[in-house]
């Protein structure tokens, strides 16, 4: 489920977004002057939001799929 949806935010370019995103605080902020606690700190809600609900939809019916075959879990 992992590597599909990796693969799913690839088709999309959520991946080329968040690098873009990621580049453009570190040259606002400066690489001296961010860590990567904070850069991840403020790209996290970016990050979620760009992700298509189309994609959030597949991912939950899989997980859900897969809960009801491992009920006894």
């Amino acid at each position: 489920m992992k590597q599909l949806l990796r693969q799913r935010l690839m088709e999309y370019g959520w991946r080329d977004q968040m690098k873009s995103y990621c580049k453009d605080i570190v040259k606002q902020k400066g690489l001296e002057n961010i860590t990567v606690d904070e850069l991840v700190q403020e790209i996290t809600p970016k990050g979620r939001a760009l992700v298509p609900d189309s994609i959030k939809k597949e991912m939950l019916a899989l997980l859900r799929q897969y809960l009801s075959k491992h009920e006894e879990l």
